[in-house]
């Protein structure tokens, strides 16, 4: 099977998980449960579920093995997004080409919203069909990964750093938590359902860390070239809030050549996995590449 098959097939199963996972619309609190499926039905790439389903594939894992991790991966990431675009945050009204929550409905039903996502995501991380110490595993990934020793903290130094002119290294940091460590953890996720062992897993590891750098600079690249319409966010928002991003510090050019370093280091890293990497490397090529 084709990746790109293989991706939409995932793209589907991922879409049906995450509906049954979130409470109905039309259950008490209504408001609230809106809002939690508005933020996670509302459009996405699933680009983290989709590691999660690609790096066990490659390993092994049967689909339904991975449906939990891949949810909880994503409602993770759909929390994070509601509480960024917040007036305390980075006070933005447009995210996936539609009103942000707290635009949509209100700032305090968009906490929530965002509060119960997160609690929803360990929630279902418990149904995985695993050993109870994989289990234990996956959630103290997932939880590393989202708080303060990872995404949580990278948004803090985010918001600490906005206005000042950072380092090289210290804008790597930065992203390694903020954007990098959930990235990571979707792969380790997969990995774990698949029980790898610690020399392939260390080689998920080099390839999450460039696709999660890869990432990171691409979306810079996307704030200064991109269009609102197609990206589904406000574009510009890092040079009018004074962010440092890799084209401020390496400029356009020099920030192309770090996303293709990282593009090789992602490779270099696949080719020395036993199994079907295709997938994994298309979407390492689609993080590269992609316009939106």
């Amino acid at each position: 099977m084709r990746p790109e098959t293989r991706l939409h097939d995932w793209l589907t199963r991922c879409e049906a998980a995450l509906d049954a996972a979130l409470p109905p619309a039309d259950l008490a609190p209504i408001r609230l449960h809106s809002a939690m499926r508005y933020a996670v039905l509302g459009g996405g790439k699933r680009f983290r579920p989709l590691l999660v389903y690609g790096t066990g594939h490659c390993l092994g894992a049967k689909d339904e093995q991975l449906d939990a991790a891949a949810v909880a991966v994503e409602l993770i990431h759909a929390y994070s997004l509601i509480h960024d675009d917040l007036p305390a945050m980075d006070d933005d009204a447009l995210r996936r080409g539609r009103p942000t929550v707290h635009i949509a409905f209100d700032e305090a039903t968009a906490i929530l919203a965002g509060d119960a996502l997160q609690t929803c995501a360990f929630e279902t991380l418990c149904r995985a069909p695993v050993a109870d110490p994989i289990a234990r595993q996956m959630l103290s990934t997932l939880a590393s990964a989202s708080g303060a020793a990872g995404m949580a903290g990278g948004q803090a130094l985010d918001m600490d750093a906005t206005g000042q002119r950072q380092s090289l290294a210290a804008l790597q940091r930065m992203h390694a938590l903020k954007t990098g460590a959930l990235i990571r953890a979707s792969v380790r996720l997969g990995a774990l359902v698949a029980q790898t062992d610690p020399a392939t897993q260390q080689q998920l590891d080099e390839f999450a860390d460039a696709l999660g750098l890869a990432f990171q600079i691409r979306d810079d690249l996307l704030d200064i070239e991109g269009d609102a319409a197609e990206l589904g966010k406000t574009a510009g928002k890092d040079v009018a809030q004074g962010k440092s991003t890799y084209p401020a510090l390496l400029g356009l050019q020099g920030a192309r050549a770090a996303l293709l370093e990282q593009r090789q280091r992602m490779d270099e890293a696949l080719s020395q996995i036993s199994g079907d990497t295709d997938t994994l490397a298309e979407l390492g090529r689609r993080a590269s590449e992609r316009t939106a």
